[in-house]
């Protein structure tokens, strides 16, 4: 049975209708501030997008409920539909709450590659699957330790490898 919590998490689909696929294409290619590797569709941020008269509405879900990005996402959106001839409307909403789920497997792809340990994923049963340990990005080894729980943003946490001896930070699962 699929609950209204699991159906709020799925990923949103592109809309059908051209003029909000359009709206929607340029929405989602705006870079998240923070991590510039991954864009808000790739992090499941990107919610929905209507239209309502001639404005674009755009709804987005920040990673965290006080996120410091807010006002440049709304910037960067704005300027993104702005080229398409879009006036733009960003709205923020805040239930559900976003969750790594949204994250989209390229996002996690990106992030990694990047030198960001990416959340894991969660299983069929809703829970994150304990693993041997969290693999070092840089030279995959799995011989890791947190150094602390709060890292240069508040999705992420300090890591270092010991088996290269580089720190890396690491995407929380939320």
């Amino acid at each position: 049975m699929v609950t209204a919590t699991a159906l709020e998490r799925e990923a949103r689909p592109r809309p059908v209708d051209p003029e909000r696929a359009a709206v929607w294409d340029a929405a989602a290619a705006v870079l998240d501030p923070e991590l510039p590797v991954v864009t808000i569709a790739d992090l499941g941020m990107l919610r929905d997008v209507e239209l309502d008269g001639d404005v674009a509405v755009v709804r987005i879900t920040p990673t965290y409920s006080g996120c410091p990005a807010i006002d440049a996402l709304r910037a960067d959106i704005v300027a993104a539909l702005a080229v398409i001839g879009r006036e733009a409307r960003v709205e923020v909403v805040l239930s559900p709450a976003w969750t790594t789920d949204w994250m989209s497997d390229d996002g996690r792809r990106k992030l990694e590659e990047f030198g960001i340990a990416p959340p894991r994923p969660r299983g069929a049963d809703g829970h994150v699957a304990l693993g041997l340990g969290i693999r070092c990005p840089r030279c995959g080894s799995l011989h890791t330790r947190e150094l602390t729980r709060y890292g240069s943003t508040s999705c992420k946490a300090l890591w270092q490898c010991q088996a290269c001896g580089e720190p890396f930070d690491r995407f929380k699962e939320l």
